[in-house]
């Protein structure tokens, strides 16, 4: 247990953090997911548009320190290697 006002202090701003960490992992998985469907539902032009909204969406959290840089070109690159043998 923090004892400090500023060790309390920084527990707020760490579950703050997470909190909206957790939700921006969540939007991500979200626009991921929607690619996938797109993909499995035979690809074309709503796999290639999905895949833009994702691509964007992860970068944006890259930006804000959720995922690592590397990590999200490697997912997208694996996905747009989906939508591209899809169609």
């Amino acid at each position: 247990m923090a004892h400090s006002k500023q060790a309390k202090k920084r527990v707020r701003q760490s579950e703050a953090r997470f909190a909206v960490n957790k939700a921006r992992k969540s939007r991500v998985r979200t626009y991921l997911r929607r690619v996938e469907e797109a993909v499995d539902a035979g690809g074309g032009h709503s796999a290639r548009d999905a895949l833009r909204a994702a691509e964007s969406e992860m970068m944006r959290a890259v930006s804000k320190g959720v995922f690592n840089r590397n990590q999200a070109r490697r997912k997208i690159s694996r996905l747009a290697k989906r939508v591209r043998l899809a169609s």
